[in-house]
């Protein structure tokens, strides 16, 4: 797996709740598809500027605060999406475990006028258009990302 969606995954671990050593991480990280060793958890780690606390990993604050740039979205649409199903308005859109939230995160930087919104979970994205039309015509452009 790619490191920024991995470390984009850490970022989004410690803003669901207290992550208290590297072991808490690695497990985090295990149910969103990663498995990682110590040595890559700890570059992540200091790459991400993540600070240990008494309660834990802290995310950085002010202006060295973690943002990692996506990588292009047909490059995320092409590595990870696996399957697009139009259904009247809505697009359901399944993706390899893990990699729903950042595929949703790239769509949505699109700014598509035909997406009302998304909707991501571990493997699936709920894509919301105002009609059958407008979903239509995003399934189509996503799946000519796929080639």
């Amino acid at each position: 797996m790619n490191k920024v969606l991995r470390q984009r995954a850490v970022l989004e671990a410690l803003r669901q709740g207290p992550i208290v050593n590297q072991e808490d991480l690695q497990r985090a990280l295990r149910k969103r598809g990663f498995k990682v060793g110590q040595a890559t958890l700890s570059r992540d780690v200091h790459e991400l500027n993540l600070s240990k606390t008494g309660a834990g990993y802290a995310l950085p604050q002010g202006e060295g605060a973690a943002g990692l740039a996506l990588p292009p979205v047909q490059r995320l649409v092409r590595e990870f999406v696996l399957d697009v199903r139009p259904a009247q308005n809505l697009l359901v859109v399944k993706t390899i475990i893990g990699s729903a939230q950042p595929v949703a995160a790239a769509l949505d930087e699109q700014e598509w006028e035909e997406v009302v919104g998304t909707i991501a979970g571990d493997d699936t994205i709920l894509i919301v258009c105002p009609d059958k039309d407008a979903g239509k015509k995003v399934a189509v452009r996503i799946e000519e990302m796929l080639g």
